[in-house]
Protein backbone atom coordinates (compact mmCIF):
# COMPACT_ATOMS: atom_id res chain seq x y z
CA UNK A 1 0.00 0.00 0.00
CA UNK A 2 1.56 2.98 -0.99
CA UNK A 3 1.29 6.98 0.81
CA UNK A 4 0.12 8.07 -2.57
CA UNK A 5 -3.29 5.52 -2.81
CA UNK A 6 -6.84 6.46 -2.97
CA UNK A 7 -7.76 8.48 0.78
CA UNK A 8 -9.51 6.35 3.21
CA UNK A 9 -12.85 8.01 3.29
CA UNK A 10 -15.11 7.55 6.30
CA UNK A 11 -18.11 9.35 6.92
CA UNK A 12 -19.09 10.22 10.33
CA UNK A 13 -23.12 10.17 11.02
CA UNK A 14 -23.99 12.80 13.86
CA UNK A 15 -22.11 15.93 14.41
CA UNK A 16 -22.35 15.75 18.34
CA UNK A 17 -19.93 15.42 21.11
CA UNK A 18 -18.99 11.74 20.48
CA UNK A 19 -19.19 12.74 16.51
CA UNK A 20 -16.99 15.64 16.73
CA UNK A 21 -13.99 14.22 19.19
CA UNK A 22 -14.39 10.83 17.09
CA UNK A 23 -13.00 12.82 14.28
CA UNK A 24 -10.25 14.74 16.17
CA UNK A 25 -9.34 10.98 17.12
CA UNK A 26 -9.34 9.48 13.84
CA UNK A 27 -7.41 12.24 12.69
CA UNK A 28 -4.93 12.02 15.17
CA UNK A 29 -4.09 8.02 14.91
CA UNK A 30 -4.49 8.00 11.37
CA UNK A 31 -2.08 10.82 10.48
CA UNK A 32 0.34 10.54 12.91
CA UNK A 33 2.86 7.82 10.75
CA UNK A 34 3.74 8.64 7.98
CA UNK A 35 3.33 5.43 6.20
CA UNK A 36 -0.14 5.25 6.87
CA UNK A 37 -2.58 5.50 4.22
CA UNK A 38 -4.22 8.90 3.86
CA UNK A 39 -7.73 9.84 5.08
CA UNK A 40 -10.80 11.36 4.49
CA UNK A 41 -13.10 12.02 6.86
CA UNK A 42 -16.49 14.21 6.43
CA UNK A 43 -18.58 14.76 9.48
CA UNK A 44 -22.84 14.98 8.35
CA UNK A 45 -24.97 16.57 11.24
CA UNK A 46 -28.82 16.15 10.55
CA UNK A 47 -29.55 20.00 11.68
CA UNK A 48 -29.01 23.26 9.91
CA UNK A 49 -25.61 24.16 12.44
CA UNK A 50 -23.49 22.47 15.09
CA UNK A 51 -25.34 23.10 18.36
CA UNK A 52 -26.01 21.03 21.73
CA UNK A 53 -28.87 21.63 22.92
CA UNK A 54 -29.44 21.12 26.79
CA UNK A 55 -27.15 21.84 30.02
CA UNK A 56 -24.60 19.94 31.82
CA UNK A 57 -22.13 17.02 30.80
CA UNK A 58 -19.70 15.54 32.85
CA UNK A 59 -16.46 14.35 31.18
CA UNK A 60 -14.64 11.64 33.84
CA UNK A 61 -11.44 11.95 34.47
CA UNK A 62 -11.07 8.67 31.88
CA UNK A 63 -12.69 10.92 28.97
CA UNK A 64 -10.42 14.24 30.19
CA UNK A 65 -7.42 12.45 29.78
CA UNK A 66 -7.73 11.51 26.06
CA UNK A 67 -8.30 15.36 25.69
CA UNK A 68 -5.51 16.22 27.39
CA UNK A 69 -3.73 12.86 25.13
CA UNK A 70 -5.26 15.05 22.22
CA UNK A 71 -3.14 18.33 22.89
CA UNK A 72 -6.53 20.21 23.88
CA UNK A 73 -6.56 19.64 27.72
CA UNK A 74 -6.26 23.33 28.78
CA UNK A 75 -9.19 24.34 26.79
CA UNK A 76 -11.42 21.81 28.35
CA UNK A 77 -10.25 22.85 31.49
CA UNK A 78 -11.08 26.58 31.06
CA UNK A 79 -14.30 25.90 29.88
CA UNK A 80 -14.93 23.34 32.86
CA UNK A 81 -16.23 23.54 36.84
CA UNK A 82 -14.81 22.85 39.78
CA UNK A 83 -16.09 20.64 42.32
CA UNK A 84 -13.08 21.34 44.73
CA UNK A 85 -12.69 17.57 45.94
CA UNK A 86 -16.40 16.40 45.98
CA UNK A 87 -17.17 13.94 42.78
CA UNK A 88 -20.87 14.38 44.47
CA UNK A 89 -22.25 14.83 47.93
CA UNK A 90 -25.21 12.94 48.91
CA UNK A 91 -27.56 14.25 51.62
CA UNK A 92 -31.12 13.28 53.21
CA UNK A 93 -33.78 15.68 51.28
CA UNK A 94 -35.33 16.47 54.38
CA UNK A 95 -32.12 18.16 56.61
CA UNK A 96 -29.46 18.00 54.17
CA UNK A 97 -27.50 15.90 56.65
CA UNK A 98 -24.52 14.12 54.89
CA UNK A 99 -25.09 10.73 53.35
CA UNK A 100 -22.10 9.91 51.80
CA UNK A 101 -19.10 12.42 49.75
CA UNK A 102 -17.40 10.57 47.06
CA UNK A 103 -13.98 12.21 46.78
CA UNK A 104 -12.18 13.66 43.32
CA UNK A 105 -8.92 14.80 43.21
CA UNK A 106 -9.64 17.29 40.68
CA UNK A 107 -6.41 20.00 41.72
CA UNK A 108 -4.05 17.96 39.14
CA UNK A 109 -3.72 19.32 35.59
CA UNK A 110 -5.81 16.11 34.10
CA UNK A 111 -9.19 16.10 36.26
CA UNK A 112 -12.94 15.94 35.63
CA UNK A 113 -14.29 18.12 33.91
CA UNK A 114 -18.12 19.01 34.05
CA UNK A 115 -19.05 21.33 30.96
CA UNK A 116 -22.27 23.41 29.29
CA UNK A 117 -22.93 20.76 26.36
CA UNK A 118 -22.74 24.37 24.32
CA UNK A 119 -19.07 25.11 25.29
CA UNK A 120 -17.83 21.09 25.31
CA UNK A 121 -19.43 20.71 21.32
CA UNK A 122 -18.15 24.70 20.48
CA UNK A 123 -14.43 23.36 21.57
CA UNK A 124 -14.52 19.88 19.78
CA UNK A 125 -15.89 21.65 16.69
CA UNK A 126 -13.11 24.38 16.89
CA UNK A 127 -10.58 21.63 17.32
CA UNK A 128 -11.84 19.65 14.16
CA UNK A 129 -11.65 23.43 12.05
CA UNK A 130 -7.98 24.03 13.52
CA UNK A 131 -6.31 20.98 12.37
CA UNK A 132 -8.21 20.16 9.27
CA UNK A 133 -9.55 17.02 10.82
CA UNK A 134 -12.64 16.68 9.28
CA UNK A 135 -15.35 18.33 6.64
CA UNK A 136 -18.09 19.58 8.45
CA UNK A 137 -21.68 19.18 6.45
CA UNK A 138 -25.09 20.20 8.34
CA UNK A 139 -28.61 19.78 7.11
CA UNK A 140 -27.19 16.12 5.93
CA UNK A 141 -29.70 13.16 7.60
CA UNK A 142 -28.53 10.06 6.96
CA UNK A 143 -31.60 8.02 5.74
CA UNK A 144 -29.66 4.33 4.48
CA UNK A 145 -26.76 2.52 3.57
CA UNK A 146 -25.79 0.27 0.66
CA UNK A 147 -23.10 -1.68 1.18
CA UNK A 148 -21.03 -1.59 -2.36
CA UNK A 149 -18.52 -4.44 -1.90
CA UNK A 150 -15.41 -2.56 -0.97
CA UNK A 151 -17.07 0.52 0.13
CA UNK A 152 -20.80 1.90 1.09
CA UNK A 153 -22.87 4.00 -0.07
CA UNK A 154 -24.28 6.41 2.17
CA UNK A 155 -27.78 8.25 1.20
CA UNK A 156 -28.94 11.64 3.15
CA UNK A 157 -32.55 12.81 3.38
CA UNK A 158 -32.03 15.38 0.98
CA UNK A 159 -31.73 12.69 -1.92
CA UNK A 160 -27.62 13.01 -2.26
CA UNK A 161 -25.49 10.24 -1.60
CA UNK A 162 -21.73 9.69 -0.95
CA UNK A 163 -19.73 6.69 -1.06
CA UNK A 164 -16.93 5.67 1.43
CA UNK A 165 -15.13 2.80 2.86
CA UNK A 166 -16.04 3.91 6.75
CA UNK A 167 -19.29 4.96 8.10
CA UNK A 168 -19.48 5.49 11.73
CA UNK A 169 -22.79 5.72 13.44
CA UNK A 170 -22.68 8.42 16.00
CA UNK A 171 -26.33 9.77 15.66
CA UNK A 172 -27.58 8.61 19.13
CA UNK A 173 -30.41 6.65 20.62
CA UNK A 174 -32.48 6.98 18.35
CA UNK A 175 -29.90 5.99 15.38
CA UNK A 176 -31.08 5.74 12.15
CA UNK A 177 -27.59 3.92 11.44
CA UNK A 178 -28.36 1.36 13.90
CA UNK A 179 -31.89 0.69 12.76
CA UNK A 180 -30.89 -0.74 9.11
CA UNK A 181 -29.10 -3.28 11.33
CA UNK A 182 -31.63 -3.83 14.44
CA UNK A 183 -34.95 -3.86 15.32
CA UNK A 184 -35.37 -1.93 18.50
CA UNK A 185 -37.12 0.85 20.10
CA UNK A 186 -35.88 3.13 23.35
CA UNK A 187 -37.46 1.72 26.58
CA UNK A 188 -38.74 4.16 28.68
CA UNK A 189 -37.29 3.81 32.36
CA UNK A 190 -39.71 5.17 34.42
CA UNK A 191 -38.29 8.20 35.01
CA UNK A 192 -38.55 11.75 34.37
CA UNK A 193 -36.28 14.69 34.62
CA UNK A 194 -36.07 18.41 34.96
CA UNK A 195 -33.51 20.07 33.65
CA UNK A 196 -32.46 24.29 34.53
CA UNK A 197 -29.61 26.35 34.84
CA UNK A 198 -29.39 28.78 37.19
CA UNK A 199 -26.21 31.65 37.83
CA UNK A 200 -24.76 30.48 40.85
CA UNK A 201 -24.40 34.41 41.91
CA UNK A 202 -27.95 34.20 42.05
CA UNK A 203 -28.01 31.48 45.03
CA UNK A 204 -27.82 33.71 48.64
CA UNK A 205 -27.04 30.64 50.38
CA UNK A 206 -24.48 27.89 50.03
CA UNK A 207 -23.13 26.23 53.49
CA UNK A 208 -21.92 23.28 51.24
CA UNK A 209 -18.16 22.70 50.66
CA UNK A 210 -18.75 21.85 46.72
CA UNK A 211 -21.61 22.98 44.75
CA UNK A 212 -21.71 19.08 43.39
CA UNK A 213 -24.68 17.58 45.67
CA UNK A 214 -27.57 15.28 45.22
CA UNK A 215 -30.12 14.93 47.76
CA UNK A 216 -31.67 11.82 47.84
CA UNK A 217 -35.55 10.54 48.92
CA UNK A 218 -37.52 7.68 48.03
CA UNK A 219 -38.23 8.18 44.32
CA UNK A 220 -36.71 11.31 43.86
CA UNK A 221 -33.06 12.41 43.57
CA UNK A 222 -32.23 16.33 43.16
CA UNK A 223 -28.62 16.54 41.68
CA UNK A 224 -26.65 19.74 40.52
CA UNK A 225 -23.17 20.67 40.33
CA UNK A 226 -21.00 23.49 38.70
CA UNK A 227 -20.16 23.77 34.46
CA UNK A 228 -18.60 26.90 32.79
CA UNK A 229 -15.65 27.57 35.55
CA UNK A 230 -18.39 27.87 38.42
CA UNK A 231 -20.48 30.83 37.12
CA UNK A 232 -23.69 28.13 36.64
CA UNK A 233 -25.30 25.29 38.16
CA UNK A 234 -26.60 22.63 36.61
CA UNK A 235 -29.91 21.10 37.94
CA UNK A 236 -31.39 17.61 37.11
CA UNK A 237 -34.06 16.45 39.28
CA UNK A 238 -35.01 13.22 38.95
CA UNK A 239 -38.34 11.13 39.84
CA UNK A 240 -39.49 7.66 39.56
CA UNK A 241 -43.18 7.78 38.20
CA UNK A 242 -43.55 4.32 36.71
CA UNK A 243 -43.76 3.46 33.24
CA UNK A 244 -47.40 3.13 33.28
CA UNK A 245 -47.61 6.42 35.17
CA UNK A 246 -50.58 9.13 33.51
CA UNK A 247 -47.96 12.10 34.54
CA UNK A 248 -45.59 10.82 31.99
CA UNK A 249 -47.82 10.11 28.87
CA UNK A 250 -47.14 13.63 27.13
CA UNK A 251 -43.75 13.92 28.10
CA UNK A 252 -40.83 13.55 25.77
CA UNK A 253 -37.35 12.87 25.11
CA UNK A 254 -36.43 16.67 24.26
CA UNK A 255 -35.19 19.47 25.47
CA UNK A 256 -37.92 21.54 23.47
CA UNK A 257 -40.51 19.88 25.92
CA UNK A 258 -40.99 22.14 28.96
CA UNK A 259 -43.52 22.15 31.91
CA UNK A 260 -44.13 24.74 34.68
CA UNK A 261 -42.22 25.16 37.20
CA UNK A 262 -45.07 24.10 39.63
CA UNK A 263 -44.49 20.59 38.21
CA UNK A 264 -41.50 20.83 39.65
CA UNK A 265 -42.62 22.22 43.18
CA UNK A 266 -44.82 19.15 43.57
CA UNK A 267 -42.72 16.75 42.90
CA UNK A 268 -40.26 17.66 45.19
CA UNK A 269 -42.59 18.58 48.16
CA UNK A 270 -40.79 17.83 51.44
CA UNK A 271 -37.43 18.43 50.42
CA UNK A 272 -35.86 21.35 52.44
CA UNK A 273 -35.11 24.84 52.21
CA UNK A 274 -31.95 24.66 50.02
CA UNK A 275 -34.08 22.55 47.56
CA UNK A 276 -36.93 24.84 47.53
CA UNK A 277 -34.65 28.14 46.96
CA UNK A 278 -32.92 26.26 44.13
CA UNK A 279 -36.44 25.29 42.69
CA UNK A 280 -37.59 28.75 42.96
CA UNK A 281 -34.31 30.24 41.20
CA UNK A 282 -35.05 27.66 38.19
CA UNK A 283 -36.73 29.22 34.64
CA UNK A 284 -40.23 29.41 34.94
CA UNK A 285 -40.37 26.62 32.47
CA UNK A 286 -37.71 24.01 32.81
CA UNK A 287 -37.48 21.54 30.38
CA UNK A 288 -38.82 18.17 31.61
CA UNK A 289 -37.57 14.86 29.87
CA UNK A 290 -38.56 11.15 29.76
CA UNK A 291 -35.60 9.15 30.37
CA UNK A 292 -35.02 6.34 28.28
CA UNK A 293 -32.77 3.12 27.97
CA UNK A 294 -31.74 0.59 25.24
CA UNK A 295 -31.11 -3.27 25.68
CA UNK A 296 -27.53 -3.62 25.42
CA UNK A 297 -26.37 -4.43 22.00
CA UNK A 298 -23.60 -7.52 21.38
CA UNK A 299 -23.03 -6.38 17.41
CA UNK A 300 -21.48 -2.79 17.16
CA UNK A 301 -20.24 -3.85 13.06
CA UNK A 302 -21.83 -4.69 9.70
CA UNK A 303 -21.27 -5.05 6.24
CA UNK A 304 -17.68 -6.99 7.00
CA UNK A 305 -16.59 -3.66 9.42
CA UNK A 306 -17.50 -0.98 6.97
CA UNK A 307 -20.48 0.33 9.15
CA UNK A 308 -19.72 0.65 12.85
CA UNK A 309 -21.99 1.83 15.50
CA UNK A 310 -20.11 4.15 18.16
CA UNK A 311 -21.77 6.26 21.30
CA UNK A 312 -25.68 6.13 22.38
CA UNK A 313 -25.98 4.36 19.11
CA UNK A 314 -24.27 1.34 20.28
CA UNK A 315 -24.52 1.50 23.96
CA UNK A 316 -26.85 4.50 25.00
CA UNK A 317 -27.23 4.31 28.80
CA UNK A 318 -29.12 6.04 31.84
CA UNK A 319 -27.48 9.23 33.02
CA UNK A 320 -26.59 8.36 36.48
CA UNK A 321 -23.00 7.64 36.20
CA UNK A 322 -22.01 10.68 34.36
CA UNK A 323 -20.58 8.49 32.00
CA UNK A 324 -22.47 8.48 29.00
CA UNK A 325 -20.54 11.77 26.98
CA UNK A 326 -17.13 9.82 28.21
CA UNK A 327 -18.08 6.37 27.30
CA UNK A 328 -18.33 7.92 23.60
CA UNK A 329 -15.15 9.41 24.02
CA UNK A 330 -13.26 6.42 24.84
CA UNK A 331 -15.30 4.57 21.93
CA UNK A 332 -13.62 7.63 19.61
CA UNK A 333 -9.89 6.90 20.92
CA UNK A 334 -9.86 2.74 20.28
CA UNK A 335 -11.96 3.29 17.01
CA UNK A 336 -9.07 5.82 16.31
CA UNK A 337 -6.10 3.33 17.59
CA UNK A 338 -7.72 0.27 15.43
CA UNK A 339 -8.14 2.50 12.57
CA UNK A 340 -4.67 3.51 12.85
CA UNK A 341 -2.92 0.51 13.18
CA UNK A 342 -5.03 -1.42 10.22
CA UNK A 343 -4.03 1.81 7.64
CA UNK A 344 -0.15 1.43 8.24
CA UNK A 345 1.67 -0.05 5.57
CA UNK A 346 4.19 -1.28 8.20
CA UNK A 347 1.80 -2.92 10.53
CA UNK A 348 2.28 -5.94 11.80
CA UNK A 349 1.42 -9.62 11.27
CA UNK A 350 -1.50 -9.28 13.57
CA UNK A 351 -5.00 -11.14 12.23
CA UNK A 352 -7.07 -8.48 13.68
CA UNK A 353 -5.29 -5.89 11.02
CA UNK A 354 -5.62 -8.39 8.11
CA UNK A 355 -9.19 -7.02 6.96
CA UNK A 356 -11.55 -3.56 8.24
CA UNK A 357 -14.39 -6.44 9.82
CA UNK A 358 -11.50 -7.89 11.86
CA UNK A 359 -10.25 -4.80 12.62
CA UNK A 360 -14.02 -3.37 13.64
CA UNK A 361 -14.07 -6.28 15.79
CA UNK A 362 -11.02 -5.30 17.59
CA UNK A 363 -12.39 -2.06 18.42
CA UNK A 364 -16.05 -4.11 19.53
CA UNK A 365 -13.70 -6.43 21.90
CA UNK A 366 -11.53 -3.83 23.70
CA UNK A 367 -14.98 -1.54 23.98
CA UNK A 368 -17.84 -3.66 24.57
CA UNK A 369 -17.51 -5.01 28.06
CA UNK A 370 -16.64 -1.96 29.49
CA UNK A 371 -19.50 -0.22 28.03
CA UNK A 372 -22.30 -2.77 28.52
CA UNK A 373 -20.85 -2.89 32.57
CA UNK A 374 -21.01 0.83 32.49
CA UNK A 375 -24.74 0.71 30.98
CA UNK A 376 -25.55 -1.84 33.90
CA UNK A 377 -24.04 0.25 36.63
CA UNK A 378 -26.13 3.15 35.91
CA UNK A 379 -28.89 1.35 36.20
CA UNK A 380 -28.13 0.37 39.66
CA UNK A 381 -26.73 3.61 40.44
CA UNK A 382 -30.14 5.29 39.65
CA UNK A 383 -32.32 2.77 41.31
CA UNK A 384 -29.85 3.43 44.68
CA UNK A 385 -30.19 6.87 44.58
CA UNK A 386 -34.14 6.33 44.57
CA UNK A 387 -34.52 3.66 46.89
CA UNK A 388 -35.50 1.69 44.14
CA UNK A 389 -33.60 -1.60 44.33
CA UNK A 390 -34.77 -4.73 44.82
CA UNK A 391 -33.73 -4.92 48.58
CA UNK A 392 -34.25 -1.04 49.38
CA UNK A 393 -37.97 -0.62 47.94
CA UNK A 394 -39.46 -2.29 51.66
CA UNK A 395 -36.75 -0.96 53.63
CA UNK A 396 -36.87 2.38 55.78
CA UNK A 397 -35.08 5.32 54.58
CA UNK A 398 -32.64 5.41 57.25
CA UNK A 399 -31.54 2.10 56.17
CA UNK A 400 -31.67 2.77 52.52
CA UNK A 401 -29.13 5.55 53.36
CA UNK A 402 -26.64 3.43 54.73
CA UNK A 403 -26.83 1.52 51.48
CA UNK A 404 -26.27 4.24 49.54
CA UNK A 405 -23.37 5.13 51.05
CA UNK A 406 -21.99 1.72 51.03
CA UNK A 407 -22.63 0.87 47.35
CA UNK A 408 -21.97 4.44 46.48
CA UNK A 409 -18.00 4.58 47.77
CA UNK A 410 -16.88 2.03 45.51
CA UNK A 411 -18.80 2.16 42.35
CA UNK A 412 -17.03 5.30 40.24
CA UNK A 413 -13.71 3.65 41.11
CA UNK A 414 -13.63 0.95 38.10
CA UNK A 415 -15.05 3.68 35.68
CA UNK A 416 -12.18 6.31 36.55
CA UNK A 417 -9.25 3.88 36.80
CA UNK A 418 -9.63 1.87 33.12
CA UNK A 419 -6.26 2.57 31.44
CA UNK A 420 -7.58 2.72 27.61
CA UNK A 421 -4.43 2.02 26.03
CA UNK A 422 -3.48 -0.77 27.87
CA UNK A 423 -6.72 -2.60 27.87
CA UNK A 424 -6.15 -2.15 23.68
CA UNK A 425 -3.06 -3.31 23.58
CA UNK A 426 -4.01 -6.07 25.58
CA UNK A 427 -6.44 -7.88 23.32
CA UNK A 428 -3.98 -6.59 20.30
CA UNK A 429 -1.11 -8.27 21.35
CA UNK A 430 -3.23 -11.38 22.60
CA UNK A 431 -3.75 -11.59 18.79
CA UNK A 432 -0.57 -11.84 17.87
CA UNK A 433 0.75 -14.19 20.78
CA UNK A 434 -1.88 -16.75 19.42
CA UNK A 435 -1.15 -16.26 16.12
CA UNK A 436 2.37 -16.59 16.71
CA UNK A 437 2.38 -20.15 18.67
CA UNK A 438 3.53 -21.36 21.96
CA UNK A 439 7.00 -21.02 20.36
CA UNK A 440 7.15 -17.37 18.52
CA UNK A 441 6.20 -19.48 14.99
CA UNK A 442 3.71 -19.00 12.96
CA UNK A 443 1.05 -20.79 13.70
CA UNK A 444 -1.95 -22.45 11.77
CA UNK A 445 -4.32 -21.51 14.54
CA UNK A 446 -6.08 -17.54 14.09
CA UNK A 447 -6.12 -15.78 16.86
CA UNK A 448 -9.87 -15.84 18.55
CA UNK A 449 -11.40 -12.14 18.74
CA UNK A 450 -14.25 -11.44 21.29
CA UNK A 451 -17.84 -11.66 18.90
CA UNK A 452 -20.94 -11.38 20.50
CA UNK A 453 -19.66 -12.17 23.91
CA UNK A 454 -18.30 -15.42 22.26
CA UNK A 455 -14.68 -16.52 21.06
CA UNK A 456 -14.59 -16.09 16.79
CA UNK A 457 -11.53 -17.04 14.22
CA UNK A 458 -10.75 -14.35 13.09
CA UNK A 459 -10.04 -14.10 9.44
Amino acid sequence: MSTNARPFRIAVAGGGIGGLFTAISLHHHCTSNPTTRPIEISVYEQASQYKEIGAGVGLGINAARLVHKLGFGDQLNAIAGHRTGVWISFRRFDNSEEVVTVPVNDDTKVRQAPCARTDLLDLLKSVVEERGAAKLYTKKAVSGVEDQGETVKVRFADGTDTEVEMLVGCDGIHSTVRGQFVVDRPIFSGQIAYRGLVPIKDIKEWPFPSYSVCWVAKHRHYLVFPIRRNETLNIVAFVTKGKDSPDVKDVKESWASVCDKADVEKDFEGFDGHVRSLIDAMPQNPSKWSINDREPLDRWHYMGGKVVLLGDAAHAMLPHLGAGAGQSLEDGWVLGKALGDYLKTDKSSSCHFQSLESTAALYQAVRLPRAQKTQATSRAAGDTYEMQAPDMIDRSFEDCCDLIAERTRERMKWVWEEDLDAAYEKVRDEGVQAEQGPNGQKGEEKAQVMTNGTAVQAP
